[in-house]
């Protein structure tokens, strides 16, 4: 007999068959799929495969992701044999995972969270100075003589006090906005009163006492508007005091206009108020309430607002037209805060030591820092002001609010109370030593809070 089948001398069939499965050479499970009559794979499929797939293999760190990227695109085992040549689909994957490169593409830059609204940041530097038009159009009408300091007290009253429940206002919308409206609806009226209260005894009966009354309500309403990110509404109250301010200069208004376009104002900021507090305690409540802050936590930015009122007026007091121009300084401070928070970030991406971390964080600081104080230079010289005195006062307030926007109270607020305090000694010292007193106790807050800032900030932990 010829052929394949052909026995071999001595032996059967089933004999020679065995002997020459014994001598042929081993095969993978590949090769005898290759010559299975009908299962012929191309042998430049798997490369197809790996070229359209290239992108989600290559960051695979093992095969068995490449596996279950297989699977999801729905490739059957009778698929893999016939088309690919291989046995199984972990075997497709590891040669899929060998054939690619390992590629590690950088993840898409994050948008920044810190992302400052400059609009907004401008319009409420402009709002912290329009009200003292208010003063402008009433001054004619009222003589505070020795009366003059319950305005100042009423002021200083409503400053520590708005930033203490500002700053509860702010814990309390992290619960929702209605819990917000709701302490500030308490919490504003009261305020008010206290600083009327503690005018009253300063003032006696008369206009001086009703000026520190609407000045103590402004305040107030302002502040809750404020709070509540509403303040375009809060600049079109305003308006009154705006139109009145500006036709000054080519006529001169009586009396009723003089005291009617600040009442306005006030009457319209009150129904502002109203009406915005009236909408947010009409929004659903909190499903969960819950930890109401103590008022405890808010105690040190209250403190720290009764330190900076006393700095600004001991610096009022000698460059009344510097204040205005610090004023209207605290809309780009804002925003330079949120600013400092986002190059931070972008810091602690760029770093992998945390010395190298603290050296930009360094750098990060003195470039919002100078970016701050450095428009505050021509502007001190426009309005006769000395420079100094003006900068390291502003220097002073923005790295204490800088603090306090990471979460730090009671460092800013005792450093700036000290500073406070003995610059108000500057009245009972002779000359030269009571006007350089003010600067020199600037100097040392500023000193004092950023080396505290560079110590807390430099720390990769804290903007995380």
């Amino acid at each position: 007999m010829s052929g394949p089948m052909a026995l071999e001398p001595g032996g059967t069939e089933q004999d020679t068959l065995a002997l020459r499965l014994a001598q042929a050479p081993v095969r993978d499970d590949r090769t005898l799929a290759l010559r299975l009559p009908g299962h012929v794979p191309d042998p430049e499929a798997v490369s197809r495969l790996a070229a359209a797939l290239a992108d989600r293999i290559g960051p695979a760190v093992h095969p068995y992701e490449v596996a279950a990227l297989l699977e999801a695109e729905g490739l059957t085992a009778e698929q893999i044999k016939q088309r690919y040549g291989h046995p199984n689909l972990f075997s497709l994957a590891t040669a899929l995972y060998e054939q690619v490169p390992r590629s590690y593409p950088e993840p898409p830059p994050a948008a920044d969270p810190w992302r400052p609204d400059t609009v907004r940041c401008l319009l409420r530097g402009v709002l912290f100075a329009l009200p003292g038009l208010a003063y402008l159009l009433t001054a004619p009408l009222w003589h505070p003589g020795r009366h003059a300091t319950a305005p100042i007290v009423a002021g200083l009253v409503s400053w520590a006090w708005g930033q203490a429940l500002g700053h509860r206002a702010h814990l309390r919308l992290a619960t929702g906005r209605r819990e917000a409206a709701r302490t500030l609806l308490t919490g504003a009226p009261l305020g008010a009163a206290l600083a009327t209260a503690a005018a009253a005894p300063l003032a006696g009966p008369g206009p001086v006492l009703l000026a520190a009354a609407a000045q103590s309500l402004y305040l107030a309403a302002a502040g809750v508007l404020l709070v509540l990110a509403r303040e375009r509404l809060l600049l079109a109250a305003l308006t009154p005091l705006i139109a009145g301010a500006a036709v000054l200069p080519w006529w001169e208004p009586g009396t009723a206009v003089r005291a009617g376009l600040p009442l306005l104002a006030l009457v319209a900021t009150l129904a502002a108020t109203g009406h915005v507090l009236r909408g947010a305690l009409a929004t659903p409540a909190a499903t969960a309430g819950g930890t109401r802050p103590r008022p405890l936590w808010s105690l040190p930015y209250g403190l720290f607002g009764l330190a900076a009122g006393v700095l600004v007026l001991l610096e009022g007091r000698h460059e009344p037209y510097a204040v205005i121009v610090l004023t209207v300084s605290m809309g780009p401070a804002e925003w330079l805060l949120y600013r400092y928070r986002g190059l931070s970030v972008a810091a602690l991406r760029a770093t992998a030591t945390p010395a190298g971390f603290l050296l930009r964080s360094a750098a990060v600081l003195a470039g919002c820092l100078g970016a701050y104080l450095l428009p505050l230079l021509p502007a001190a010289w426009l309005t006769g002001a000395a420079p100094a005195p003006l900068l390291l006062l502003a220097a002073t307030l923005w790295t204490a609010l800088l603090l306090q926007a990471f979460g730090t109270a009671w460092p800013p607020a005792v450093i700036c109370l000290a500073a406070a305090a003995v610059a108000g000694l500057a009245p009972t010292l002779r000359p030269p030593s009571g006007p350089a007193l003010l600067p020199l106790c600037c100097a040392a807050a500023v000193l004092a809070l950023v080396t505290y800032a560079l110590l807390l900030l430099g720390r990769p932990a804290r903007h995380v």
